[in-house]
């Protein structure tokens, strides 16, 4: 339910139910002026930091793997204490062939492979993971979380701004060259990958994976659980203004803003006057400055940067999904979280406006 339209709203308290497409509005209102769009200049950019983050762009690529002592010593699995078959390989042996799988695009046998190459010319003594054990280890596997780079002590930490969006990854199936050349007998399956992404640092801090016919609103509560820092915003689009989105954020962080763009037919509540609620003050910035000032006001242009991340899990990762049952496909994504922070951390461009 959309709140603050007066569609489907008898009683006029601005509260609407359905969205009619019967008056050609876009749901998406910041797609209304996109025939018109392409008059205005792109923005231009210069990095200031060019020697830093070139270095960090070829150490992308690099190929030096080491192991240092402390990975080689926990490489084997503790002693099991309770009843049960003694795991051979560590939760670190695994991520291990699990990331290296992520990055290099592999099959489980050529994961193995890899590996077992990599520790070879290493001149180790370890023992190699099968692709069956990769397989049978990765849907129980608890992926580290995500680690912000705040530096200072906890009361010096800054808020986050959590930027959020989500896409579509494609299941195994025919690929894009066989349904167009001969088509496709059955509709092709896939997952929906939704994720949050720190403003200021553009790692993923929280990321779930749901079917197709999940609303995106809806994984706004389990995003925000796994978010441990304090927030001071929450920026989505059109797709978010939704009242279960203000809720989920209130509940959790009452502080925080939520910056989301209303639709074009939204109307401002009774209360406007007096106690307006979020929803009501973005709508009187855009009555006064226009969208555009309101996005420049609000800060919602920073809704880019995940736009941004989704690209980068698109050229590095893939957009698809290899593995074939669902709790192996979750620890997929969360590999490839972790590959994809790592792989930030590296180098970053810092950039000024000059256009």
């Amino acid at each position: 339910m959309v709140h603050g339209s007066a569609i489907g709203d008898p009683n006029g308290s601005g509260v609407g139910k359905r969205f009619s497409p019967d008056l050609g509005i876009s749901a998406l209102p910041f797609k209304l002026n996109q025939d018109r769009r392409h008059h205005i200049p792109r923005q231009q950019h210069r990095v200031t930091n060019w020697p830093a983050y070139d270095a960090g762009l070829r150490q992308r690529g690099s190929l030096t793997v080491w192991f240092t002592d402390e990975a080689v010593a926990a490489w084997a699995a503790a002693p099991r204490t309770t009843r049960g078959g003694q795991p051979c390989y560590s939760p670190l042996a695994i991520l291990t062939a699990l990331t290296l799988r992520a990055v290099f695009r592999l099959a489980y046998r050529q994961a193995e492979g890899l590996i077992g190459s990599i520790i070879s010319l290493l001149g180790l003594t370890l023992r190699v993971p099968d692709h069956t054990t990769l397989s049978r280890r990765s849907s129980t596997l608890a992926v580290p979380r995500p680690q912000l780079s705040n530096t200072g002590d906890a009361d010096n930490a800054q808020p986050l701004h959590l930027l959020v969006d989500s896409t579509g990854l494609k299941l195994c199936g025919a690929g894009e060259w066989l349904v167009e050349k001969h088509g496709t007998r059955r509709r092709r399956a896939w997952r929906k990958l939704h994720l949050g992404v720190d403003a200021g640092t553009g790692q993923i801090v929280a990321a779930t994976l749901t079917g197709k016919e999940v609303d995106d609103a809806a994984q706004i509560g389990p995003l925000l659980d796994q978010v441990t820092d304090s927030l001071a915003s929450v920026t989505a689009d059109g797709a978010y203004d939704q009242d279960g989105v203000y809720v989920d954020v209130a509940e959790r962080h009452p502080d925080a803003v939520v910056i989301v763009p209303p639709r074009c037919t939204a109307v401002l509540t009774d209360q406007a006057a007096t106690t307006p609620t979020q929803r009501d003050r973005h709508l009187q910035c855009i009555n006064e400055r226009g969208r555009m000032g309101w996005q420049q006001a609000s800060g919602y242009n920073k809704r880019a940067k995940v736009e941004a991340a989704i690209g980068r899990w698109k050229q590095v990762i893939g957009d698809g999904l290899r593995s074939r049952i669902d709790e192996r496909r979750v620890a997929e994504v969360n590999v490839a979280v972790d590959v994809l922070n790592r792989t930030l951390e590296l180098g970053r461009p810092s950039y000024v406006r000059i256009i």
